[in-house]
């Protein structure tokens, strides 16, 4: 009989920190990662089937479909390599259809995950200042994220990323105007899928991301000794 695992779901806005405290987890946990934007861009570089269809959507002027994120997702997660641990979903589901294929997935494939879900709150002025000032390194398949203005986020030797070397640089979106459109739509999903996932009788945990970094981890192991483990 296969062991239960745990899907972590982290919600939280653009700039909520994400990725971070998924990061995190992965260091000290070992938990799998699985980012949508990382594997975007992971199959566009590679120029597989699916990273064709997705360069083509962008390019296009469209947004990824949903049929086609999840397929990606699907392939990530039939990868024994990827499923032996628990898994944190950084920035899927992002809507209600994502959540209805996700559940069917992990009723008729993974029976053996639980889903847990986090909510990283933080407010609209705080996600502006971060998003401003973040940086973010340009290797694709890192990708890791620092600040300009948060001591715990400044990489070691300026404009490098401290676990490649790379350069780091600033995202085309972290525009004012952009991250706040980005902030609206979210704000729509995010409630459509708050309320789909209270439907299906799962608790959802919040987390204040406004503090600094380790009191933030802090407060994450703090809800999950005994819960989620």
């Amino acid at each position: 009989m296969t062991e239960k695992r745990n899907l972590i779901i982290f919600m939280g806005p653009p700039g909520s920190g994400k990725g971070t405290l998924s990061q995190l987890c992965v260091q000290h946990f070992g938990w799998k990662q699985l980012s949508t934007g990382l594997l975007c861009r992971k199959h566009i570089t590679e120029k597989t089937e699916i990273g064709q269809q997705i360069d083509f959507s962008i390019k296009s002027g469209k947004l990824v479909s949903d049929s086609l994120i999840i397929e990606m997702v699907k392939n990530w997660l039939v990868n024994p390599e990827q499923n032996k641990s628990d898994i944190i979903l950084d920035g899927f589901p992002r809507n209600v259809p994502q959540a209805e294929a996700l559940c069917e997935t992990l009723a008729q494939m993974f029976p053996f995950f639980s889903i847990a879900i986090f909510r990283l709150f933080i407010s609209h002025e705080a996600v502006l200042q971060r998003l401003l000032n973040r940086f973010v390194c340009e290797n694709k398949d890192c990708q890791a994220v620092y600040s300009a203005t948060e001591v715990n986020l400044q990489p070691k030797v300026a404009g490098r990323c401290n676990l490649c070397l790379m350069k780091l640089i600033k995202r085309s979106d972290d525009q004012i105007d952009t991250i706040r459109d980005r902030l609206e739509t979210y704000r729509i999903h995010e409630d459509a899928l708050l309320s789909f996932f209270e439907k299906r009788g799962l608790s959802i945990r919040e987390i204040n991301v406004e503090n600094q970094l380790e009191k933030i981890f802090q407060q994450f192991r703090h809800l999950i000794t005994g819960s989620v483990l």
